[in-house]
This record gives C-alpha cells, structure tokens and sequence, in this order.
C-alpha cells in the first residue's frame, strides 16, 4: 500500500495542532519525520493512519480501508499501553485486538521471544525492547501495511534504540513512518522529512537493501 498525505493539517479547539505536511510512503520504504516539540507528532500520526480525520488536505487511501491497513505504534494518548501494567497484559491485550489467540501460552511464546518477563511493569521495559515488541506486535495485525512508529525517541536518547525495528519492517515489506524530534533526526543516515512541510526527501528504501544502525 502507497500513502500519500497532501498538505494535512489538523486543528483542535484552541488552534492549530498539525500544520500543513506532505508525505508518501509506500512498501519497502521508511519514512523519518522529525519536528520540535509541540508540531504535531501524534496528530499527524493518526491522520496518517485514518484514525482522525484532517481538517484541511486528504490522505489516500482514506477512511476504513486506511485504518484496517495501518496501526500507530505506542502513540502517546492513544494506543501507548499504560505503564503499570504487566507486561504479559500488554501483549495479552495487544495479541487481542490483532483478532489473534491470546491465551498464556500464546502471551509467554512472545515474551520469550523478546527476552521479557511476564510481570515486569510495562514502563520498566527498555526502549529497545518495549519498541521492538510493540511494533512486532502491530505488524501481526492481519492486513495492516503501515506502521508509524510515534515518537519512540521520548524513552531514549539512541537511535538504535529504534532503529534497527523501523529498518526490519520496511525491509520485510512494510511501508514504515517514525516521528521523532529534531534533535534525534540529526543522528541519523536519511535526511528527514518535516513537519509543517510540504516539500519532502523521498523515503529510504529497505527491501533488499543492506541498511546499516548508524
């Protein structure tokens, strides 16, 4: 699946949350979308994957068929799991809402797969861990195609962190967004794209591509 968002903005009851900001982003393909604080990460994130609708601009596709074929990953509000939580609930619940068998042995077979423990408070994870896991977990989700990854630099200041999850699945196949901070964006090997910005670097593309953790 190709998405291309077209001049989104979004505004909230007190003024502008998201302003204008292209993108596209198709299979294969990672997109780095940086911006300060405050420039509309998650706005922009859930626009993106049909879970708001924009005030000004289009997102193609749009409506159910977007939302059935993307997930926003550990957004902050609104699919960030709560942190006092188990972590054998969190995948519990996540394994649920894929329409996926969430029993216990189901729940252990993931959390052995990420080193994790079953009663360690979900805001206990390591960032690497609780990224990997969450976006893993959001790729089972049948026919999801898209995965925006918000903001995974607010619980680390290393890239790598991150990294290597977002190169992973756009190297499988995936068409894969992160939403990061300015400052965390200049670490990186792509040039980035922008929030509040209409003209943008095309994507980095993964799928057969030797993609190195900067």
């Amino acid at each position: 699946m190709r998405v291309r968002a077209d001049r989104v903005a979004v505004t909230g009851a007190h003024g502008p949350l998201l302003r204008a900001t292209s993108l596209e982003v198709g299979p294969g393909e990672l997109a780095v979308v940086a911006g300060d604080p405050r420039a509309g990460h998650t706005p922009f994130a859930l626009a993106v994957t049909g879970r708001i609708t924009p005030s000004s601009g289009e997102v193609r596709p749009a409506g159910a068929d977007l939302r059935a074929r993307s997930a926003p990953v550990d957004s902050p509000g609104v699919s960030e799991p709560e942190g006092a939580l188990p972590t054998a609930d969190v995948v519990a619940e996540e394994l649920a809402l894929a329409g996926l068998r969430s029993r216990r042995a189901d729940v252990r077979q993931v959390l052995d797969a990420h080193g994790l423990a079953a009663r360690t408070r979900f805001e206990d994870v390591a960032p690497a861990a609780r990224t990997a896991l969450l976006a893993d977990l959001a790729a089972r989700r049948p026919g999801v195609e898209l995965l925006v990854l918000d903001t995974p630099d607010r619980h680390t200041d290393d890239h790598r962190d991150w990294w290597d999850t977002a190169v992973r699945h756009a190297g499988s196949g995936l068409a894969v967004v992160v939403l990061c901070g300015t400052a965390t964006a200049r670490a990186l090997p792509v040039t980035p794209a922008r929030l509040r910005s209409v003209d943008q670097p095309a994507p980095l593309t993964c799928t057969d591509t030797l993609v190195v953790t900067p």
